[in-house]
């Protein structure tokens, strides 16, 4: 089937992204899919050689895969300019909807219910990012033994020391290259204006150089981020957390909560990071950080994708960094389980809510807004 790219008005393309950015949750996993049952399947907006490009380009280069899936199909539809306008009514909903969180949190942080929502919530997210890491494992690793090897490696290290280390990622991804594809057979024989409410988060006004810092911070970030945005939970806590001091542990693992509990892209809880760091402007810098490099990186290699997409070495080298990058995912489930879990009851939530996701259909949402009542209960500060 061909895309139907002058059939279907921009207009309501660009509908479509908005109201998956609003309603759409479950994950990078079940937003690409319901791209490819809504546009490919149902409406043949899109041919199913242009989506399986989309998600080659999306697993093969750094960024969010649901955001990235989305421009690249806004660039199949009308060019840069789609890819532009994709990219913003996919991330707004979501980016907005944090915006409004983080300003409750940061003025009612300090208030019971606030704690007690969060108390079960915690443990709650810790249950989903497990199932979400197994999902990932098996998802990339199959059976081999090297992938799994990697991901055990980057994993046990994250859980040990308490933070991702991107070398190790990397590392990963070029022994996995090196071992799957043997170059060395092919290789030849000679080898401050701003009002203070804009920039104030937990700390009081920020300064303008330290937005700065943000942005710059979250767009290394985001070439980090393979395959699914909690590849980026892991970076962010040994940075947010452990360097910066930006952000205590409890505070970083509200952050991951709010970013489970609304819809669209899960990476969007770096603007809830932002906001309590410096304000709104802040959550957009932070924002701009994560998401810019993506739309560059998709605008830059959508042609080159379509003729070397599918070589074996790139392949090799994107699936040794995933496996790293899955193995992190599993090393932050201990790291941030620590913080988490904190007693009797939340082990509880956590579990309660690991063996619900695994066993039934129950929409996360759904499970973290009992969590957070189970909390409110429970909770005794």
């Amino acid at each position: 089937m061909s895309s139907n790219r002058e059939a279907v008005p921009l207009g309501t393309f660009l509908a479509y992204f908005l109201r998956l950015g609003t309603l759409g949750f479950g994950g990078p996993i079940a937003l690409a899919g319901a791209m490819h049952r809504d546009l490919v399947e149902q409406r043949g907006w899109i041919s199913e050689a242009d989506y399986q490009e989309g998600l080659t380009l999306a697993q093969v280069s750094p960024g969010p895969l649901a955001a990235q899936l989305a421009i690249y199909l806004g660039y199949v539809r009308a060019g840069i300019l789609g890819a532009n306008l994709v990219g913003l009514v996919f991330i707004l909903p979501s980016f907005l909807m944090v915006l409004l969180l983080a300003a409750l949190y940061l003025r009612f942080g300090g208030l019971h219910w606030m704690q007690a929502v969060f108390y079960g919530v915690g443990a709650a997210v810790i249950g989903l990012i497990t199932r979400s890491a197994f999902k990932l494992a098996k998802a990339t690793q199959k059976r081999d033994a090297l992938a799994w090897g990697i991901f055990a490696v980057v994993g046990l290290t994250t859980a040990i020391t308490g933070r991702e280390w991107v070398l190790l990622v990397i590392g990963g991804g070029l022994l996995f290259w090196l071992v799957k594809t043997r170059p060395w057979r092919h290789a030849p024989a000679s080898l401050g204006l701003m009002p203070p409410f804009w920039m104030t988060g937990l700390h009081g006004p920020a300064a303008l150089g330290t937005v700065g810092g943000i942005f710059l911070f979250f767009a290394k970030a985001g070439l980090f981020v393979f395959g699914s945005g909690l590849a980026i939970v892991p970076f962010l806590r040994g940075t947010v957390v452990t360097e910066f001091h930006w952000l205590t542990e409890q505070q970083f693992l509200d952050a991951v909560a709010v970013a489970m509990i609304t819809p669209g892209p899960v990476v969007i809880t770096v603007a809830f990071i932002g906001y309590l760091v410096a304000g709104p402007l802040g959550a957009v810098a932070a924002a701009l950080g994560v998401f810019l490099p993506v739309l560059v990186v998709v605008i830059l290699a959508a042609p080159l994708l379509r003729r070397h997409g599918q070589r074996p070495g790139l392949k090799a080298l994107v699936q040794g960094i995933t496996a790293g990058a899955a193995g992190a995912i599993a090393g932050a489930v201990v790291v941030l389980g620590r913080g988490a879990i904190r007693d009797l009851p939340t082990a509880l939530i956590a579990l309660g809510t690991l063996g619900l996701v695994w066993k039934t259909k129950i929409p996360e949402p759904v499970l973290v807004l009992a969590a957070a009542m189970s909390g409110s209960l429970l909770f005794r500060g």
